[in-house]
């Protein structure tokens, strides 16, 4: 999951989203439920994991669930969820085998974020809406999204204490250009991982999100030196690095180190 940075709603990236919601008519649901086995196998041949998201269960997501779980989706995500309840319910309908992503798109769900996340062991992350959200606060989208500047903050926060995943919201505006600042502003925050719906940015918002391994080599290297000539700090391109700094990291390389896959032996 840690090297799941984009999440887009149509094929391009590291999860590939198949959109049961807002992007298919309910007329054409029955035919999207026909192509789903089909679909999510292409994707992750192509080596994305495959997401299906669902409606609300109050309202067709039990029909959804029923069209698309014999495509074996790697994770079920849920629309306008607002309570703790609503994934509880979720997490029973799919027989608790799924990992799941709820969506928070309202006032509502931002509130009850924290104890959306605890809900159920089987949630992995949570994704935070960007038109949803505007709509239910009540304001208008902008290309500078200073409109969901506290929604974002805050939702990362919830998401860090529950202890899964955030999720940032999508970068609803066609510029390519836009969309990698506004990424990088995430990664300001401490988001990891960014949905889209343009796969234009999809190349760009991931190397925003690619972490910089070579930076936290210098600094726990720097650090380390430090340490041994009796220093507390280390100065690493202007940056005076103290122990928070360095222990972060640490577990970004050590993270790396787990995530990649053990060198090949050479046939003798």
């Amino acid at each position: 999951m840690n090297a799941r940075r984009t999440w887009l709603f149509v094929p391009g990236a590291d999860v590939i989203v198949l959109e049961l919601e807002d992007f298919t008519p309910p007329e054409l649901r029955p035919k999207a439920y026909e192509l789903s086995e089909a679909a999510l196998a292409s994707w992750r041949k192509a080596g994305a994991l495959a997401a299906v998201r669902v409606n609300p269960l109050e309202t067709c997501g039990h029909q959804d669930l029923a069209g698309v779980i014999g495509a074996r989706p790697d994770l079920i995500m849920m629309s306008k969820v607002a309570t703790p309840q609503q994934i509880i319910a979720l997490e029973k309908a799919t027989g608790g085998t799924v990992d799941l992503v709820p969506n928070v798109e309202s006032a509502l769900g931002l509130k009850n974020t924290f104890e959306i996340g605890k809900a159920c062991r089987r949630i992995v992350a949570m994704l935070v809406a960007s038109e949803d959200m505007v709509a239910d606060l009540g304001t208008e989208r902008s290309r500078g999204g200073e409109e969901l500047a506290y929604v974002r903050a805050r939702f990362l926060l919830e998401c860090r204490a529950a202890g899964v995943e955030a999720i940032d919201c999508p970068y609803t505006f066609s510029d390519v250009k836009g969309a990698i600042a506004d990424a990088r502003y995430a990664r300001r925050l401490g988001y990891r991982m960014k949905s889209l719906v343009d796969p234009s940015h999809a190349k760009g918002i991931n190397k925003v999100l690619t972490p910089d391994f070579a930076k936290a080599k210098k600094i726990v290297a720097a650090f380390e030196k430090a340490r041994k000539q009796g220093k507390d700090r280390a100065l690493v391109d202007g940056l005076l690095v103290e122990v928070p700094i360095y222990a972060a990291a640490k577990r970004l390389l050590e993270s790396a180190a787990r995530s990649s896959p053990p060198p090949q032996k050479k046939p003798r």
